[in-house]
C-alpha cells in the first residue's frame, strides 16, 4: 500500500541522514522493524481480538444451552432443544416436531424468543 511505501520512504531517508556508515544500517533495519510491528499490533486489535472475544462467547452460550432453548443452527434450521447428551443435541423442528440429532457446535445461535404458537409462520 501508499502508507506503507511513504512510512518506508521516510525511515529510509531519516536513516540515510546518518553518518557513521554502521549507525545507518542499524537505523535502516529499526526503520523497517518499527513499522511492521506496529502493523502486527494492529492486525492483532483488528481480527485475533475481536475473533477471540467472539469465540468465548460462542463456548459459552454452547455451554449454557439447555433443553427448551430455541436455537438455529449453522443451517440455518430453528428447532427447540428436547434434550443435550454430551456434545449431541436433540431438536424438535417444524410443525411436526421432527426430531433431529446434531452436534452441539453447529448450533449458531440462540433466539431470545421463544415461538410456540407461531409454528405456522416459520414452515
Amino acid at each position: 500500500g501508499m502508507m506503507l511505501e511513504n512510512m518506508l520512504g521516510i525511515s529510509v531517508a531519516m536513516a540515510e541522514s546518518t553518518d557513521s556508515s554502521s549507525g545507518s544500517s542499524t537505523m535502516s533495519l529499526l526503520g523497517l522493524i518499527i513499522p511492521m510491528a506496529l502493523m502486527f499490533v494492529l492486525l492483532y486489535f483488528i481480527m485475533i481480538r475481536p475473533q477471540r472475544k467472539k469465540d468465548k462467547a460462542v463456548k459459552e452460550m454452547l455451554n449454557n444451552l439447555k433443553a427448551g432453548d430455541r436455537i438455529c443452527t449453522i443451517g440455518g434450521i430453528y428447532g427447540t432443544i428436547t434434550s443435550i447428551k454430551d456434545d449431541t443435541v436433540t431438536l424438535s423442528v417444524g410443525r411436526d416436531n421432527l426430531n433431529m440429532a446434531l452436534a452441539r457446535w453447529a448450533i449458531r445461535s440462540v433466539e431470545e424468543v421463544t415461538i410456540e404458537n407461531d409454528a405456522k409462520e416459520l414452515n
